[in-house]
């Protein structure tokens, strides 16, 4: 069995000389920390080269002495997945210099791009160009295209366009060996034996370096609405949905569900954005459509408010009259998250389970945690993709360290709930290293054999981000 090593000094100094002084930042406390303060970093060298050769260079020298190798993207993470929090300090490759976008082929809906691109950046590329890139989340000021890809972001438009995966045609890396895997193609159809991007797409850098990637654009809708729209419960928001569907087509771009509670938080914790309702709904859904020149926002969003008062399903709403109130209400839904993390959770949970399945796991897991404690509950998501984030917080007058020792009582709860209807424990975060136990307990066996056999493979040495998906045990394979 093979051991990491800690980072010897001819290797930093070799490194050191090979590369500009500029490559070498001060290794600052925000490549120690996740945003959820859950994992803390045991330090390393912090590289940030401005090539794919240099990555190679780095990622060969690693790998000749044993040392891990912790890629660094925009650190927003939610998963640990971007820390070493135990065995030998790494070295901590940050990719924000390799931030170019290479090419724009907007006769194709195609752009080039490197992995430290910030996704909010490769948007304002693809507008530029009169295109749209749709992946889109609260997060896209700082996250960037590598980390994204390696975790298969979701976000708020998977429902029309996907997941990070399903708007990549081709993949740039630097394999665990030090070799550039040269995949940068901008075909749709290419079926020339294994497709190695959806291997390392989602991989969480576990096996390889993303450093570029090609990825799809898609016309920019030119006529867009947005509303926001009080439900009765899940299952009506579930039903609405299916009207949505049939009144929109393939206009509708986005369906978010938001739970009571995420208002209170806003109130609470953010009182400069605005809240649509003087009362906090008990449940509301955001719609988000998007169509061509002849298609009519406005009209669509209201048949929809109407079908779904005349079933009992809607009792208020919303239509935005303006970009200015579009953006107003999407402002409701993004700033959720931040509110969440002024608040404090408990236990935080990715989840997905069947569409037809969310009006059932609510109660169901809203019932067996109150056998647990007293807690507050924020349930809100992507009603349009079954993803829902289900996080579980302290009474006002509690902190989370209240509850810290049930913390894995209700992580266990809301999971095997999740696992025994059908669904997953990780939907768009990743596994990282909070949820490796979890992949363990949840996965078809013969599923993570197959992974510990291609880990295994491409990575003999376990030298790429270690412990992150499968254990260093699983990872560091015996090469005799």
């Amino acid at each position: 069995m093979t051991q990491l090593a800690r980072i010897p000094a001819p290797l930093e100094a070799a490194l050191r000389a090979a590369l500009p002084d500029v490559a070498f930042p001060d290794l600052t406390d925000g490549y120690l920390q996740e945003p959820r303060g859950r994992y803390r970093g045991t330090g390393g060298c912090l590289v940030a080269p401005e090539s794919t050769e240099q990555v190679a260079q780095i990622v060969r020298s690693a790998a000749e002495a044993g040392v891990g190798i912790v890629p660094f993207s925009g650190g927003t993470g939610l998963v640990g997945g971007q820390i070493a929090s135990d065995g030998p300090p790494p070295i901590i490759l940050s990719m924000h210099r390799m931030a170019r976008i290479r090419e724009v082929f907007a006769e194709e809906n195609v752009i080039v791009a490197e992995a430290g691109v910030i996704l909010a950046d490769l948007q304002a590329a693809a507008a530029d160009a009169g295109r749209l890139f749709p992946l889109s989340l609260a997060s896209e000021g700082s996250a960037r295209i590598g980390g994204l890809l390696a975790t298969n972001a979701g976000g708020v438009n998977v429902l029309r366009w996907g997941n990070a995966r399903d708007l990549t045609l081709g993949i740039e890396a630097v394999l665990p060996s030090g070799e550039v895997l040269n995949g940068l193609t901008r075909l749709r159809k290419n079926n020339t034996g294994y497709d190695l991007r959806h291997l390392l797409v989602g991989a969480e850098g576990t096996l390889g370096i993303i450093t570029a990637a090609a990825l799809k654009l898609v016309p920019r809708p030119t006529r867009t609405g947005v509303a926001m729209l009080v439900v009765r419960d899940p299952e009506a928001a579930l039903e609405l949905l299916g009207i949505a569907g049939k009144v929109a087509g393939d206009t509708l771009s986005a369906f978010e569900l938001i739970g009571g509670m995420g208002f209170h938080f806003l109130a609470e914790t953010m009182p400069q954005v605005r809240l649509p309702f003087s009362e906090p709904p008990a449940w509301t859904v955001l719609l988000d459509l998007g169509g061509g020149d002849g298609f009519d926002p406005d009209a669509a969003l209201g048949a929809i408010y109407e079908r779904g008062a005349e079933t009992g399903l809607v009792s208020d709403g919303v239509i935005a009259q303006s970009a200015a109130q579009a953006a107003s209400l999407w402002a409701v839904r993004e700033s959720i998250p931040e509110a969440n993390r002024h608040i404090g959770s408990v236990s935080s949970h990715d989840i997905s389970v069947p569409l037809s399945a969310i009006p059932k796991f609510i109660p169901r897991a809203t019932q067996a945690l109150a056998r647990i404690g007293d807690y507050r509950i924020n349930c809100f998501g992507h009603l349009g993709d079954g993803n829902l984030h289900y996080n579980v917080f302290p009474q006002p007058g509690r902190s989370r360290a209240d509850h810290e020792e049930e913390r894995p009582a209700i992580k266990r709860c809301v999971h095997d709930i999740v696992h025994d209807m059908g669904g997953s424990v990780s939907a768009e975060h990743g596994v990282g290293r909070l949820k490796v136990e979890d992949l363990e307990r949840y996965s078809d066996p013969a599923k993570l054999a197959a992974m510990r056999a291609i880990k295994s493979a491409l990575d003999p040495k376990g030298i790429m981000n270690p412990g992150v998906i499968l254990r260093d045990s699983d990872s560091r394979q015996s090469t005799i």
